[in-house]
């Protein structure tokens, strides 16, 4: 039996996001990887979100889907933030053989965590060290180039989805960072809880802020998450 592997990355964002897992991966087995770039989106400076709606994205996962379908014999998919959401979407609507969860967006902005990132920005800004926090870096160019429209699209991929959260039933792996400033840290507990998935395992990453991918323990769930794939 061949397995394909199918990564789909966050809102504004581009495969980078999900790489390091994607090469973890690529490393240890022979699987076929996919990690498509949806419409609008990829580097910086090919972001060009405008005019792009919830359904071109959700089409881009479904198209990517089929492509690797006609490689492969059984498809893992593997969601990040957006994707993650959008992986629950092809789990209800195709025959996924497992499901991994990463930072997945079922619920956006957590309001804690984004007082305590604003916070260190604040000290950065106080001792004039704005420019080398990653974070403003980070949300000052998404800020000047995420049109309010696409973010609008993004919320309406969530609001699809969410109320079919309960017939995600392959195996599935969580993974959530309880230091996420986008999404709050309890929906990975409330995917856990939610999914009829009878096969689920969650891992809460102590440091994992919502780049999980990048965290300092993702080696550590890099071979939790990787050992639940490989088994039969």
């Amino acid at each position: 039996m061949k397995t394909g592997v199918l990564f789909l990355h966050g809102f504004s964002g581009g495969p980078y996001e999900i790489q390091p897992f994607a090469d973890y991966i690529k490393e240890r087995t022979d699987w076929t990887i996919s990690i498509p770039t949806f419409s609008g989106h990829g580097e910086a400076e090919d972001l060009a979100m405008k005019g792009y709606e919830a359904q071109h994205w959700m089409m881009d996962a479904e198209l990517a889907y089929r492509r690797l379908a006609k490689q492969v014999d059984e498809i893992i998919v593997v969601g990040f933030s957006m994707g993650g959401v959008i992986a629950m979407y092809l789990a209800i609507r195709y025959k996924v053989k497992k499901l991994v969860l990463l930072s997945a967006a079922a619920k956006y902005v957590s309001p804690t965590q984004l007082v305590k990132d604003i916070r260190f920005m604040a000290q950065d800004a106080m001792h004039k060290k704005l420019e080398e926090n990653e974070l403003f870096q980070r949300y000052k160019f998404k800020f000047k180039n995420v049109p309010l429209s696409a973010t609008i699209q993004f919320m309406k991929v969530v609001r699809k989805t969410e109320p079919y959260i309960q017939n995600v039933n392959c195996p599935t792996f969580i993974v959530q960072g309880l230091l996420d400033g986008v999404v709050p840290s309890a929906t990975g507990q409330f995917l856990f809880d939610h999914i009829r998935s009878i096969e689920k395992e969650i891992y809460m990453s102590e440091y994992g802020k919502h780049h999980i991918c990048f965290s300092e323990d993702c080696e550590l769930w890099f071979e939790k998450t990787f050992q639940f794939l490989y088994k039969e």
